[in-house]
């Protein structure tokens, strides 16, 4: 595990005024208690943990850094998911963000006939039951629900719905955002625009997001939960494009939600939790027999009286996989959106979720997936028999993002989500996962594959050049402008 606990910056929070101190913790326990994430990979310990009882201390905390000689830097935290560091500073101060909360009176969530007001702190699993109690639901989401606003906004928001509605950030109409400057600005497409595309997908660089207003849709009340398996990848790849291509809003044939996981013939834990339990020994078989075998996740969203059958029969014409293995729930929407709850306690009862997370997620170009199925999951992820508790691979429609925002993507009509979630338990697994990680992004670069990686955690700005690309003068220009001092989301490594 990584550590790093020296504090060049000659800042104490002894010396903060008055108002600020009070709401500065200086605790040893809550100071370890936010000196890693999730991840528990990287370890900082910051000098202070600040709890805002209002946005008006968080303003006051970045006016305050900034009038210093030397400012502390500032790292937004919401749910601390991060998996290599990137919410924490161990020269500056970790901003609670949960505490934003204890203050709206119950306004957090409001939601309205076409639109939700939420405040950033909130989970999206509450979101989603606010709105239900209105027939309502988000359109795009993410697949954890147990992660804050703010924080899938301040990266992107993607699961099997992006290829539909785009990413979580393509459905944002309006934010409130603190600024690195300390300012309080409501943004959006056409109220301090600039702003507005520079949080959605920043990475927490531009400003912290306290409030968003995320658009609606009539929620449906059942889904069609099905798995789909393959063992011929150029079939799995086409079927899942075949799928996407119903990708109108008011296209009512094709699939709501399209991913897919890889199981492949590595060492356990492997989630199977969806699957009846009867059916494991034929499965674990076809996955020895194979060593790779492909699934299909296919959601088809619909109410009491639809003619849900008939649509799925229609959309089954032509597709490829394996008639055997075929597996299918019928669930409630809010089961559903939430069906990674069960996921997780598989893990955590085989004790994953406490051990380190070397985790990568790539968007990988649809032109190159055969290449990087060769490459990488025949020749890398096999071969070398690294744990993965999970990997998700499924496309996306590139016209269903926004380049404007701050998020980079390839540069392809299709390009494909791609994630790697492990588990290191023993010694030097962590490292080994790392080797491996860093060894699929050099085969990518020597192999001319423009993959870019999602929630992306690098050690220096000269690999941040690389990953931003032609993007890379827009986000100087955007840090210089709404944070000229490089105070927030040190962790990030991109100016720091």
């Amino acid at each position: 595990m990584a550590t790093n606990n020296k504090h060049p910056n000659p800042w104490s929070p002894l010396e903060a005024p008055k108002e600020i101190a009070k709401k500065l913790s200086l605790d040893p326990k809550t100071l370890s208690l936010f000196s890693t994430d999730f991840g528990l990979i990287e370890n900082k310990t910051p000098l202070a943990v600040f709890e805002p009882s209002s946005e008006s201390d968080i303003i006051d905390l970045i006016k305050y850094s900034n009038s210093l000689p030397i400012p502390f830097t500032i790292a937004p935290r919401g749910q601390g998911h991060s998996t290599h560091g990137q919410g924490l500073t161990n020269d500056g101060v970790v901003l609670n963000l949960n505490r934003l909360g204890d203050f709206r009176n119950g306004s957090e969530i409001v939601v309205h006939d076409e639109y939700v007001d939420v405040g950033a702190e909130q989970l999206w699993i509450d979101v989603l039951r606010a709105t239900l109690k209105h027939g309502l639901t988000p359109l795009s989401w993410t697949d954890y629900m147990y992660l804050s606003v703010g924080g899938t906004l301040s990266n992107a928001g993607i699961n099997g719905t992006t290829f539909r509605f785009g990413p979580q950030i393509s459905n944002v109409l309006e934010l409130d955002v603190v600024t690195g400057k300390g300012e309080l600005l409501t943004c959006s497409t056409d109220k301090n625009s600039e702003l507005f595309y520079s949080v959605l997908g920043g990475l927490g660089q531009f400003g912290i997001i306290t409030r968003a207003r995320i658009a609606l849709g009539p929620a449906p009340t059942r889904v069609k939960w099905l798995r789909l398996f393959y063992t011929d990848f150029s079939e799995y790849t086409k079927d899942q494009e075949y799928l996407i291509s119903f990708n109108e809003k008011n296209e009512t044939r094709g699939a709501d939600h399209v991913a897919g996981y890889i199981l492949a013939n590595l060492p356990p834990p492997r989630d199977v939790s969806f699957y009846p339990k009867q059916d494991l020994p034929r499965i674990d078989s076809l996955i020895s027999q194979h060593g790779l075998v492909y699934t299909l996740e296919l959601g088809k969203f619909y109410d009491n009286d639809s003619h849900v059958e008939e649509e799925l029969a229609n959309l089954f014409k032509g597709l490829k996989f394996i008639p055997e293995f075929a597996f299918e729930k019928d669930v409630s929407y809010e089961e559903f959106q939430n069906r990674l709850r069960v996921e997780i306690e598989f893990l955590r009862s085989n004790g994953i979720l406490e051990v380190p997370h070397p985790w990568m997620d790539l968007f990988i170009p649809k032109s190159r997936i055969s290449d990087f199925n060769d490459g990488v999951f025949k020749d890398i992820i096999l071969k070398q028999n690294i744990p993965a508790a999970s990997i998700i691979f499924y496309p996306m429609n590139h016209n269903k993002w926004d380049d404007r925002m701050s998020a980079v993507t390839p540069d392809e009509d299709i390009f494909y989500a791609l994630g790697f979630f492990r588990a290191a338990f023993g010694n030097g697994e962590v490292e080994a996962s790392e080797a491996q990680n860093e060894e699929i992004l050099e085969f990518c670069k020597d192999a001319g594959i423009q993959a870019k990686v999602y929630l992306a955690s690098y050690k220096t700005q000269e690999r941040w050049v690389e990953h931003y690309g032609s993007k890379w003068e827009l986000i100087k220009d955007r840090k210089d402008e709404f944070d000229p001092k490089k105070i927030l989301s040190p962790g990030q490594k991109i100016f720091n």
